[in-house]
């Protein structure tokens, strides 16, 4: 299982080319996984597997012992080493395996100084990514920490076993072939991705019994997207496994209601959780939460274009995820059991020519910008979306939580 899930990180989550160079960032509890990945990648051709490793009980004592000044400068070091990956085309995948609660207690500011300084100081790496420049992928292998929060009544090692058979079955590596599984994934996309993309939508209204009633505007030559995506090169691959969601960037200014929380959303190591958000022309107004108001503030104010909208996601109530009956205290994972927004950057792929543009020129199609993109999860049993179509037409999109069409 875990040779065919290095496979398949490797073949399709970053579709990994004959000369390239693979960057992986991990925690070291993860060894066994990234060693099983350098070895297919190297199978593959890859040029260099370089691997950072990262612990997450050092940076709690780094966030413990240093004053946020320290958070807000960026050793020359890393700032070449990760800039130098983007100039070299190097594809990045990013195995995500952290303790729901690593940082509980931990000042927000402190990590949100931190992210927004690396953002900035390596800009040049995160904008291969983030115009579809470079291939990368998130993905994700059980630690002790996670497995226990998931599988809080089983020892470690159940635990641990339990999660991996969990992300096995997610990620379709319990199939034959993990790799054909997941080009009849993408295929599986593609009909209400065209049917959504011919449709020319003016807006999207969506209500649920928690309170939720929001409209959201679309920016004229959207394109929804599904399962995966194309880089500049022509290139196919899939930056999140598991996928299930169909998604598109809205109009950043042309949001406005409220929005409700569905699930708890894990922000490095801190919960937030029963929080609801208020938009008014596209920029966020008004926020609550019974838990972790304080790291939602630090999202929403990171700058100002994680005061507005960047992505919007479809995936169905019935989804295999959610059908699993796991809450995985997981954004990758928890993200494709519910429908989402997210806070923040938008996507280049999502209008048309996108690729082809720049950060401004986006911006000025409608498309934000914005040193942050974080997922938060609204959908529900009952949630309906209708779209209005240009022509005034009504289309319904979701009617009880799941697709309509």
């Amino acid at each position: 299982m875990l040779e065919k899930y290095a496979e398949l990180l490797v073949k399709q989550g970053v579709n990994l080319q004959p000369g390239q160079e693979l960057v992986i960032d991990s925690s070291i509890e993860c060894f066994e996984l990234v060693r099983a990945v350098a070895k297919v990648a190297y199978e593959v051709g890859a040029k260099d597997v370089i691997v950072n490793y990262t612990d997450e009980k050092i940076s709690r004592l780094r966030y413990e012992n240093c004053d946020i000044e320290h958070f807000a400068t960026i050793p020359q070091y890393i700032i070449e080493l990760k800039n130098q990956y983007a100039l070299k085309h190097a594809a990045v995948l990013s195995i995500t395996s952290s303790d729901p609660e690593a940082m509980k207690g931990i000042d927000p500011l402190k990590i949100q100084t931190y992210r927004k300084a690396l953002k900035t100081a390596c800009s040049t790496f995160y904008d291969h990514l983030d115009l579809g420049i470079d291939r990368w992928c998130i993905a994700g292998a059980p630690s002790v920490a996670w497995a226990n929060k998931v599988f809080p009544d089983m020892s470690d090692k159940e635990a641990v076993n339990a999660l991996w058979q969990a992300i096995y079955k997610v990620t379709r590596c319990n199939q034959d072939n993990p790799i054909e599984a997941w080009n009849e994934h993408r295929h599986s996309f593609e009909k209400r991705v065209q049917i959504l993309n011919e449709k020319k939508i003016k807006s999207l209204h969506y209500t649920n019994q928690l309170g939720t009633d929001l409209t959201i505007g679309m920016n004229k030559g959207y394109l929804f997207a599904g399962g995966g995506s194309y880089t500049t090169d022509g290139i196919y691959s899939f930056p999140n496994i598991p996928t299930e969601e169909i998604f598109t960037s809205p109009n950043k200014n042309q949001v406005d209601g409220i929005v409700y929380s569905s699930m708890p959303l894990n922000f490095n190591g801190n919960i937030i959780d029963e929080f609801s958000i208020t938009f008014k022309e596209g920029r966020i107004v008004d926020y609550s939460a019974k838990e972790g108001y304080d790291v939602l503030k630090s999202i929403i104010e990171t700058d100002e274009g994680s005061h507005y909208l960047g992505e919007v996601a479809l995936v169905p109530y019935a989804s295999p995820i959610r059908e699993l009956g796991i809450l995985f205290y997981n954004t990758l994972f928890d993200e494709n059991a519910s429908c989402h927004l997210a806070i923040g950057r938008g996507f280049s792929e999502c209008i048309e020519n996108g690729l082809e543009m720049n950060k401004e020129q986006l911006f000025e199609k409608g498309i934000n910008d914005s040193l942050t993109h974080v997922d938060f999860m609204i959908g529900t049993k009952d949630l309906s979306i209708v779209a209005t179509l240009e022509n005034g037409e009504e289309f319904i999109i979701f009617k009880d939580g799941n697709f309509a069409f």
